[in-house]
């Protein structure tokens, strides 16, 4: 029989970026706050003390931050027709677990969002017309508008600590010299710390980017560039590009993360409390299903547990959300041969190419040196900063050097042909490892009705419930968008004039390979909207079912942005947290009427 608990006024399901900003938000609006984080405890020590810390194959190889798959994992296929089988190896895609989530594991790419990928659908059919979106695209409206989420955006860079270089503020350019992005929105603010140095790659990516008529410019980094306190009184020490961000927690607390941004400020808090190994199996919900009462949870010594609770965050990795709606009945679980339901509907992925570029031992890059989000991009053809309408793709993508510190097991580029083993691939790493730059297309990916996720009928998790089902493959436009960006890129490589160019776009017909790393970058299955036919949750990110339910995270995303979520997944949980504080608070219920 279950233990029941003393009822708190919020349970937050899931301690990453989006459960601390909550947990944080909530005890300063008075709220008792428990938050349940499935993973151990984790922080910076012992975790992120030298040098244990730097040790790839503990943590690359072994994948020791990362979800343990043989508790619970889910289960993939290409398409309906075909029965999907669980991810066994952690390899496509690398969920966090314990303190801090994937925000201790994350490399640092700290971007906005691009306004135009906020109202997509209704931009498109404007500009390009209704038949320039593909059928069985299922793309929409986030239902908020930059300008909303401006002030959230510059409150995260303040509690990240992030390093940039600023285009404009309020209006006034600062200009080229500066380093910032021409085609990036307005700021009320400047960065809080001077964007990173550029690595020789980043250096060389620049000049052949501006040689080819792009406009490079300093990615928004979460690694410091100098010493940071932030707006919770936690410190940050300056970054110095020892190459294990991402993957690892940072020894130089230089990387932001909630362990080190959120959770000191949180310990202070009498009216916080953080339980690690909290398993939770569903959120309990009254016999009409309009509210929920708390949630269930197996504790560390597998004991089932009750917490009841009069408010509810779902705040855990994209699939995770959505796994955990669907086992608690909350919404409608889409079905994509009626294109009806919500919860499952538009689930979204990054869509990777990587091109690198092989130079003589004239050319020394010493790719060793990294930091996780340093780098310079180019953004000429990411969101629609280009006329899309003779290419017959939706989506952009910005290009990068992301230099994060090339690792002596995982990172040895070799050119094509080179055997896997023995006496020539030992040669031909030594050829390549020092002289090479990696640069990617990190292309937008959009929804489509074929893409989804349900309960799998077949295979339970470790504690027999359904595991998540995620049904998923590339589609055309997602190859025409990849040769496209591919061919704009190759110019910046040709630039750089390497003595050999590897790697490429997907092919017509390539399936999503589940053996190779991509990203971790999952989007939607809880979409925010302003219809409850079509979004799980309204603009606050509320349930439209289950009002006392919040669900923050990049389950959110209609689809996939060109840029990596974390910025986004921040400022609209920052966003929520103040709909919460200052709506839902005063007079519990729905915030926006169906």
């Amino acid at each position: 029989m279950a233990n029941e608990l003393k009822k708190v006024d919020a349970v937050v399901v899931g301690f990453g970026w989006a459960g601390a900003i909550m947990a944080k938000e909530l005890t300063e609006a008075g709220l008792n706050v428990v938050a349940l984080e499935r993973g151990p405890h984790r922080d910076t020590y012992p975790d992120g003390s030298y040098p244990q810390s730097i040790d790839e194959l503990t943590y690359n190889i072994r994948k020791k931050l990362f979800q343990d798959l043989s508790k619970s994992t889910v289960t993939i296929r290409h398409d309906a027709s075909q029965t999907a089988v669980p991810y066994r190896q952690l390899a496509a895609f690398l969920p966090g677990t314990g303190t801090g989530g994937a925000g201790l594991h994350w490399s640092g790419v700290h971007f906005r969002v691009d306004p135009v990928e906020l109202n997509l659908r209704s931009h498109y059919e404007q500009r390009y017309g209704k038949n320039f979106i593909p059928e069985g695209m299922t793309i929409q409206d986030f239902g908020v508008n930059y300008d909303e989420l401006e002030p959230f955006f510059d409150q995260a860079e303040k509690v990240f600590g992030t390093s940039g270089s600023a285009w404009s503020i309020k209006g006034k350019l600062l200009g080229k010299e500066k380093g910032g992005n021409p085609y990036a929105p307005d700021r009320s603010s400047d960065f809080p710390l001077p964007a990173q140095k550029r690595t020789y790659s980043a250096q060389l990516f620049a000049q052949a980017a501006e040689s080819v008529g792009y406009h490079p410019y300093d990615m928004p980094s979460a690694n410091t560039s100098g010493p940071y306190t932030n707006t919770y009184g936690a410190q940050m020490g300056p970054c110095n590009f020892c190459g294990f961000c991402s993957g690892y927690a940072c020894y130089m607390y230089s990387k932001a993360s909630p362990n080190v941004n959120i959770l000191p400020a949180l310990r202070q808090e009498p009216k916080f409390e953080l339980r690690n190994n909290s398993y939770v199996l569903r959120v309990n919900l009254t016999d009409d299903k309009k509210r929920a009462t708390g949630v269930t949870y197996l504790d560390g010594q597998g004991r089932e547990v009750v917490q009841p609770a009069d408010l509810v965050i779902l705040s855990a990795f994209q699939f995770h959300n959505v796994h955990l709606m669907l086992l608690s009945g909350i919404g409608k679980p889409y079905n994509p041969i009626s294109n009806e339901g919500v919860v499952g509907r538009n689930f979204a992925y990054q869509n990777i190419s990587t091109l690198k570029a092989l130079f003589d031992k004239n050319t020394t890059t010493n790719p060793f040196i990294g930091a996780g989000g340093a780098g310079v991009a180019v953004d000429d053809f990411n969101a629609d900063n280009f006329d899309h309408g003779p290419h017959g793709f939706v989506g952009g993508s910005p290009f990068w050097v992301n230099q994060a510190g090339t690792k002596p097991i995982s990172g040895l580029p070799t050119p094509k042909g080179t055997p896997n083993w023995g006496s020539q691939w030992k040669s031909a790493v030594a050829d390549t490892y020092n002289h090479h730059i990696s640069m990617d297309a990190h292309g937008a990916h959009q929804s489509y009705r074929a893409n989804y996720l349900d309960l799998d009928p077949n295979y339970k998790d470790a504690y027999g419930q359904p595991l998540l089902r995620m049904t998923f493959d590339w589609q055309d436009n997602d190859i025409k968008m990849a040769q496209f960006m591919i061919g704009k890129m190759r110019k910046i490589t040709e630039a750089m004039n390497p003595k050999m160019i590897i790697g490429g776009a997907k092919g017509p017909g390539s399936h999503f390979d589940t053996t190779v790393y991509q990203t971790t970058h999952m989007s939607g299955g809880a979409i925010m909207g302003e219809d409850p036919k079509t979004s799980a949750v309204n603009r606050y990110l509320q349930s439209w079912d289950v009002s006392n339910v919040f669900v923050p995270g990049a389950s959110a995303f209609p689809q996939g942005l060109g840029y990596n979520p974390t910025g986004m997944v921040a400022a609209l949980t920052y966003w929520s947290a103040k709909a919460i504080r200052e709506q839902y608070l005063k007079n519990p219920g729905p915030l926006v009427q169906a």
